[in-house]
């Protein structure tokens, strides 16, 4: 049976044409080389080398042979870089972080169909706090992370994902709850609680910039450091707060009411994150970036 090594063999001697010079080239004693060649020709039925006492040259099934080999090669090569270069990109699984206690349709909508758009790239999935995030990232143990947004920093992109329309969080009882749309200056016109900026910073800074359109000094009853602390002080009653429509399908809780918002724009944006890359991203990066954005 002709094994790769009987080729690789022919190959040195076809080319330095000295079985001496092949045998220093493919590192093995000048006698097992030749019996090899010998094993070649007996294999194949045909005389590859033409032998004199100073001279060895090819024969013409010989120069075939070397053409046939080389292509041979050349394809055996490509075909181990491709299979190397599809295990990396398919079988390794995308190491994703999800922060902020995120929890909205379209987060959920866009992992459950990425096994279907990519079904040979599986998710690890990590929850953490959006602080470690940049940490992670940074640190090269996540591939891609989701969240409302971390400190701005040179190594870590922020890219918007998708948005949901802001809107008021009152308890049931609040005077405001009966009204069919609200006005950030209505709302902030009551004490209202607020995101920890340490728990969500992103989330915080995003409802920061709406306020501030409407007003220079609301009052902070309280901070929360989740979605289910805020809407816990909010139905406690000791004040209203801002949250995004994608968690109201999540989260629902009797003694809450929302009102939507008539300013415009008032949105909350989830971002997707990863390390500025020195090249170019990962296809399966890219890949999932591009799934991911589809959900707006």
């Amino acid at each position: 049976m002709i094994e790769l090594r009987h080729l690789r063999c022919f190959v040195a001697v076809a080319e330095e044409l000295s079985f001496r010079r092949a045998a220093e080239r493919v590192h093995v004693d000048q006698s097992p080389l030749s019996r090899t060649i010998r094993d070649l020709e007996s294999d194949l039925g045909v005389l590859l080398f033409a032998r004199t006492p100073r001279t060895l040259r090819l024969t013409p099934a010989g120069e075939t042979l070397l053409q046939e080999v080389r292509e041979l090669f050349i394809r055996l090569e490509g075909a181990k870089r491709r299979a190397r270069e599809t295990d990396a990109r398919y079988r390794a699984p995308l190491r994703l972080g999800i922060a902020d206690g995120l929890a909205q349709p379209r987060l959920l909508e866009c992992l459950a169909r990425w096994r279907h758009v990519a079904p040979h790239t599986p998710l690890e999935i990590t929850d953490m706090r959006a602080p470690d995030l940049a940490d992670a990232l940074r640190g090269e143990e996540l591939d891609v992370g989701i969240s409302f947004g971390v400190a701005h920093e040179e190594a870590i992109v922020q890219e918007p994902a998708w948005s949901y329309a802001a809107a008021a969080l009152l308890h049931v009882e609040h005077e405001l709850a009966s009204r069919a749309t609200l006005t950030i200056s209505e709302v902030s016109a009551y004490p209202m609680i607020a995101y920890h900026p340490k728990h969500k910073p992103g989330l915080r800074r995003q409802l920061d910039e709406i306020v501030q359109r409407h007003t220079a000094s609301p009052t902070l009853a309280g901070q929360a450091s989740s979605l289910t602390g805020l809407m816990n002080q909010v139905g406690a009653g000791i004040g209203v707060g801002l949250i995004d429509v994608g968690h109201l399908d999540v989260f629902c809780r009797a003694n809450l009411i929302v009102v939507p918002l008539r300013d415009d724009p008032a949105s909350i944006t989830t971002y997707l994150l990863h390390k500025r890359p020195r090249a170019q991203l990962p296809i399966a990066l890219e890949r999932f970036f591009t799934h991911a954005k589809s959900m707006n």
